[in-house]
């Protein structure tokens, strides 16, 4: 392909919208434009990187059994109302109706519709396992898109489905799965970690994400610093150690202390000459239920996705200022445990303490020597607070550490949690009838492009991976105006193209200086170029992008130098 044949129209200017690096270098090197919030143009280099991700992804779903099928993006109401997620999915859910009135969404994943399909063609033990998958746009209608194609509300996605007769069948799909995601990632060049994680509105047991770790990354991970060990989490699913033991302290008189203006654990601690650790912050939220109260440690934090978990409920978002007055009778900043006319769900923690300090339900006030079991009684106790780094892990006892990353893949085991909903079932050997195993596997192929560019980009621009670079070499002939020069580019660049490289020629009539700097933006992974003091020895320039070192070639050996060099940056 000649550079004069192809619309890549870089960019010299930061877009201002553009928050993250990939953004700003899709954007400014001429792979993405915004068509509207959340959605984008995917330009011809963008392209060619989705189409070689997309293959990456093929051949490994295909390694492992997998067929690949096509389903529909529109789908009708009714399936999600069987499945009971038309109202979980709540309004990220795309809806419309037909011209007759009747309800469908704009898939942002496809459970429903394969299950039912599944449910229609298969009856016997003997059509399983199945593993059926598809690459296909989703649509979700995120509250605040942002980040380009990290948090989109279009994007290209990989979603397989496993099928199986039971949960052992369902362990070995899970497997291959893993395996499979590992590879393509490694095949991706990218630097990951699968971790442990939650499976949110999907549902089913077992989930692990595929986290790229990047600076930008929206998740944090901890992971376990024993080399041994092995152990991962998104923050959400993180568990937080706790050994049991009580505080050894005698239960002393509880008692209201006046604390004007202090609103704040910080504020009310430093006020009482007291560390936070003795302190206890009560938080009230609003969920479909009803209202309930959450209780942590005055330094911890919610883990709202704990929490969500541990209510099993559909709604879940922390009350307002009217709310909490009328639920305690006083002010924000004041809310306690004692007297609280609501459930009352308690971190392990909290259980275990002593003599701590609390709101007084009361402005203005706190309550010191607040003891759990004698001043109040939860509801319900479990873990529900945020990990952090440098406490123990939960599976050997090291420390943890903290890192950012970018979801790029999720597999779940789902069970019969679809199957159940949808009585999608088969007849085993002694023609019984069983509901069928199920699992759910998701790469984001758009996002992985993304990803790819938060962790591989220096001051110039991006930097491909040869795997999945819009073209492994571009050559530049410093004067296309020089018949000697472009005789010997254009030589190359047909020996190349025989080789099997996929290479761009520069055949613009710029100065020399532009098309570098527009071939470190666009990031190839290879720069030939020829100018004409290598025409008169009889070489050409071979350029790395990483590294930026560069070597004086022969004529004659460009193409195996090209061909080494892309076999030992793969």
């Amino acid at each position: 392909m000649r550079f004069s044949e192809l619309l890549i129209p870089t960019l010299r200017e930061v877009p201002a919208e553009a928050e993250v690096v990939s953004h700003q270098l899709l954007v400014r090197a001429g792979f993405i434009r915004k068509t509207a919030a959340g959605i984008y143009t995917y330009l011809p280099l963008a392209w060619r990187v989705l189409r070689k991700i997309e293959r990456i992804v093929r051949e490994e779903m295909d390694r492992q059994g997998g067929q690949e099928i096509l389903m529909p993006i529109v789908q009708p109401a009714e399936l999600w109302q069987e499945s009971s997620r038309w109202d979980v999915y709540g309004p990220e859910l795309f809806r419309l109706k037909d011209r007759h009135g009747r309800d469908f969404c704009l898939g942002p994943t496809h459970e429903e519709i394969i299950t039912a399909l599944v449910r229609g063609e298969v009856n016997s033990y003997k059509q399983l396992p199945l593993l059926l998958y598809q690459i296909q746009n989703k649509y979700r209608d995120e509250r605040r898109p942002r980040f380009g194609l990290m948090r989109g509300r279009e994007f290209i996605m990989k979603d397989l489905y496993s099928f199986d007769v039971d949960e052992k069948g369902l362990d070995k799909s899970y497997e291959k799965m893993y395996e499979a995601y590992t590879r393509i990632y490694n095949r991706c060049g990218l630097e990951y970690r699968v971790v442990e994680a939650d499976s949110g509105a999907i549902g089913g047991s077992d989930t692990h994400e595929f986290m790229v770790l990047a600076e930008s990354g929206e998740a944090a991970i901890v992971y376990c610093g024993s080399d041994e060990c092995g152990y991962a989490a998104n923050v959400e699913r993180a568990e937080a150690v706790f050994d049991g033991e009580v505080a050894r302290e005698e239960a002393e008189e509880k008692r209201e202390v006046s604390t004007p203006g202090k609103t704040t654990i910080e504020d009310v601690a430093t006020f009482l000459g007291m560390g936070p650790e003795k302190t206890v912050k009560t938080l009230i939220y609003k969920t479909e239920k009803g209202l309930v109260a959450a209780m942590v440690r005055g330094d911890r934090e919610v883990n709202e996705v704990k929490l969500y978990n541990v209510l099993d409920c559909l709604q879940l978002e922390l009350a307002g200022a009217e709310t909490i007055k009328e639920a305690t009778g006083a002010e924000v900043g004041y809310t306690g445990p004692v007297g609280l006319d609501i459930p009352i769900v308690a971190d392990r923690e909290v259980e275990a303490m002593v003599n701590v300090l609390t709101g007084a339900n009361k402005t203005g006030y706190h309550l010191v020597n607040v003891n759990p079991g004698r001043d109040f009684r939860a509801n319900m106790v479990a873990d529900i607070r945020m990990v952090h780094e440098g406490e123990p892990c939960p599976r050997c006892g090291s420390s943890l550490s903290m890192a950012r990353g970018i979801e790029v893949g999720q597999i779940f085991k789902l069970g019969d949690k679809y199957s159940r909903a949808l009585d999608a079932t088969y007849l085993d050997e002694n023609g019984q009838k069983r509901y069928i195993v199920m699992g759910c596997y998701g790469i984001g192929v758009s996002r992985t492009m993304a990803a790819s560019v938060e962790q591989n980009y220096d001051d110039q621009g991006i930097i491909w991976p040869p795997s999945i670079a819009p073209f492994h070499v571009v050559i530049i002939p410093v004067s296309t105006k020089d018949n000697a020069q472009w005789e010997m580019a254009l030589e190359i660049y047909n020996e190349l193209l025989d080789a099997g490289v996929e290479v761009l020629l520069d055949d613009r009539p710029e100065r020399a200086g532009v098309k570098f700097k527009d071939a470190d933006l666009v990031g190839y992974p290879l720069r030939v170029t020829v100018g004409s003091k290598g025409v008169k020895s009889g070489q050409a320039e071979v350029t790395q992008r990483r590294s930026g070192e560069t070597v004086m070639v022969p004529r004659n050996e460009i193409v195996a130098k090209v061909r080494s060099l892309l076999g030992e940056l793969d």
